[in-house]
């Protein structure tokens, strides 16, 4: 009789303990945070994300997996034009077009940054259009906006992996590039990035923007692609004023992620020039002759005639 009480007893406590550790499993997988970044380790299988060309007008970046839109979850393409805005005039083209393209270099191959993917949630990014919102063709040629997070790079990732049902909280860049120099992935570039608001790009011949909602100011989002840099912590608190600047490995990234455009430097600009809002100052500390001098030796010009 004894005997069998207990072994009543030892299998109720089995049980209980059973039932303990299955509560504190739970709720340990339950307290842990949604992760901002979805591929530290990334799989060796997916093609060539080591070193993607950046198409910022065309979908022929087949090697990188593109995220899922949510269905339920209107496009930027719905929006009806109604605005009118100025045409934009097209020089005619000489009889004999001098064809500019850049190749990479010996530099540019031995330098093999890391890399993550991190998709934006598909409510931080919308579709290039390829007519503003009064119907007018629109043609723009790329250009390269950097920015920089002004927090942590996981504080930024969480940030444009969050649903944003309001059209003043969708934001994202396209690329970020940690300070250790790691890549990491956002938006695919065929894909136009909420990195700017009401903004305007001063080139060499004109001034560009596009309105693509009625709604909104124009920008440069319909043919920029936004580059952030993660800021140095000592620019976390105090964003008016410079910081102790970027690390040599965020430059030789940045240098070796724009090496694979054909965007020219003269198309290379920031979130300060493009802004029209007074607001944004960023990048702050950002050192142009050295990115410029890295740029050069990641990749060179190459001059032909048509």
């Amino acid at each position: 009789m004894n005997s069998r009480i207990w072994i009543t007893r030892l299998l109720l406590i089995s049980l209980m303990l059973f039932a303990l550790a299955g509560v504190l499993l739970f709720s340990r997988v339950r307290s842990q945070p949604s992760s901002a970044i979805i591929a530290s380790n990334p799989d060796p299988n997916i093609a060539a994300l080591s070193s993607p060309k950046i198409e910022f007008q065309s979908d022929k970046q087949k090697n990188i997996p593109q995220p899922t839109p949510t269905p339920s979850v209107p496009t930027t393409a719905s929006v009806k034009p109604k605005v009118k805005t100025p045409v934009t005039v097209q020089a005619s083209k000489p009889q004999n077009p001098v064809k500019v393209a850049f190749q990479t270099t010996a530099a540019f191959k031995a330098y093999k940054p890391k890399y993550l993917i991190a998709w934006a949630n598909a409510t931080n990014y919308g579709e290039r259009f390829t007519q503003d919102a009064n119907g007018v063709p629109v043609n723009n040629e790329a250009i390269v906006v950097l920015h920089e997070t002004t927090n942590s790079a996981y504080s930024a990732v969480n940030t444009f992996q969050n649903f944003h049902e309001a059209s003043n909280d969708q934001t994202s860049y396209h690329t970020l590039i940690t300070l250790d120099g790691t890549v990491v992935y956002l938006v695919p570039p065929d894909k136009r990035a909420f990195g700017a608001g009401n903004s305007v790009f001063d080139g060499p011949n004109r001034s560009e923007t596009v309105q693509t909602n009625a709604n909104l100011p124009p920008s440069v989002n319909n043919f920029a692609y936004h580059v952030s840099l993660e800021t140095p912590p000592d620019g976390w608190s105090d964003q008016n004023s410079d910081h102790s600047g970027y690390t040599v490995a965020q430059y030789n990234s940045l240098a070796w992620l724009i090496a694979q455009s054909q965007v020219p430097e003269n198309r290379i600009t920031t979130h300060k020039a493009v802004d029209r809002s007074g607001q944004r100052i960023d990048p702050r500390s950002f050192d142009f002759p050295k990115f410029f001098n890295l740029l050069s030796s990641y990749r060179q010009m190459r001059v032909s005639k048509g």
